[in-house]
């Protein structure tokens, strides 16, 4: 099997309620790239990359289109099933933009469970899990509205709620993280997460501060150099997520023991190759993660169902998808992928399970052959 063409597909994913607060940007809208590639076998495979905004990470949906320009042209010819030596080729042809090559590795991956009538997640090594485990992000707002949100999303059936804060008072911050805990069940797993906003003496301030709360802290600073100087000075686990940037980070974050858990995005690391081999890591350090993306339509969220099903469970945290944040998907002409009760369900068609309604889409962006 061949690549004869790779054909780039934009999408435009609206905001439900018109904005996504994160402590240092807010987001309406998202420019999602599709990627497909198209065999000589007929089979097409889909990849999808959608960054958050222009500031949550280094890249932006113009630069992922960009370096897939830069990329493409040398995918002609390779067999999609040779995953690793398709990433080999990439890499040679470009440095780094690793959130450009997942959606050509998903789109690899996607081509190959259709070839072999394979789920993704059976050809990761099969399921861990009936359906994936999903959990919410709750915006920041005053203690009372942040508390009222969380307990309903507690009520839906969310067993663990991410908390998000930074960008405002850290007073405010603990304020609606307390007013949360007072409100919740005790088993629901609470993670905050600042996003980058928070200083390393913020970070110490709030572990103090609600150091009779169990709860995990995710990202509070910028760089992963702020986070080395708080090893052993918090009450509270600490999650890398924006510094969690490719398996040698994560390797290095786990060996300075920086970091306790991850939440891991898939196009951040570069697609399911480099995923894969962060779970396996993980798994044999006991250190726990989420899989994530950064956003996405039904592509990315199939893709890091697949992934996160094959997480063995005493180290798996959920996974977060952008659906119930979304006022609609790209159209597909399989079930859309959702969030119900705090479950996602595992697709059940060869490779992701997903199929786009390509008469809804319009001609591509761009094509190359």
């Amino acid at each position: 099997m061949k690549i004869t063409e790779v054909r780039v597909y934009r999408h435009q994913l609206d905001v439900l309620g018109g904005l996504y607060q994160m402590s240092i940007s807010a987001v309406e809208q998202l420019d999602s790239t599709v990627v497909a590639l198209v065999t000589d076998e007929g089979i097409i495979g889909y990849g999808e990359v959608t960054p958050l905004g222009s500031s949550y990470q280094p890249e932006h949906a113009r630069g992922a289109r960009a370096a897939i320009e830069e990329i493409a042209p040398h995918l002609i010819g390779l067999d999609p099933r040779r995953t690793s030596l398709v990433y080999r080729v990439m890499d040679n042809m470009l440095n780094g933009h690793y959130y450009a090559k997942c959606a050509v590795d998903v789109a690899c991956w996607d081509a190959t469970g259709k070839a072999y009538d394979q789920r993704l997640c059976d050809l990761l090594g099969g399921t861990e899990h009936d359906a994936v485990r999903s959990y919410y992000g709750v915006m920041p707002d005053t203690a009372a509205k942040t508390a009222e949100s969380a307990k309903l999303r507690q009520n839906e059936g969310y067993s663990r709620l991410q908390i998000k804060a930074g960008g405002r008072p850290l007073s405010e911050d603990i304020n609606a993280v307390r007013a949360v805990a007072a409100e919740i069940d005790p088993t629901t797993k609470l993670l905050v997460d600042p996003n980058r906003g928070w200083t390393g003496r913020d970070t110490i301030e709030f572990s103090i501060a609600c150091r009779d709360i169990p709860l995990s802290i995710e990202q509070p600073c910028r760089t992963y150099s702020e986070h080395k100087p708080l090893v052993g000075k918090l009450n509270h686990p600490l999650f890398l997520d924006e510094s969690a940037t490719d398996v040698s980070q994560v390797i290095d974050a786990i060996t300075d023991g920086v970091a306790q858990g991850f939440g891991m995005k898939l196009s951040r690391v570069g697609g399911i190759t480099p995923l894969r081999a962060i779970r396996d890591i993980c798994s044999h350090r006991g250190i726990p993660l989420t899989i994530d993306d950064t956003w996405g339509g039904d592509i990315t969220a199939a893709a890091i169902v697949h992934i996160g099903a094959t997480v063995p469970e005493h180290i798996y945290e959920g996974t977060w998808i952008a659906q119930p944040y979304m006022s609609k998907s790209y159209g597909c002409i399989t079930a859309p992928i959702r969030s119900e009760r705090g479950r996602i369900a595992i697709p059940t068609g060869p490779g992701l399970g997903v199929e786009p309604d390509l008469r809804s889409w319009g001609k591509p962006f761009a094509t190359f052959a």
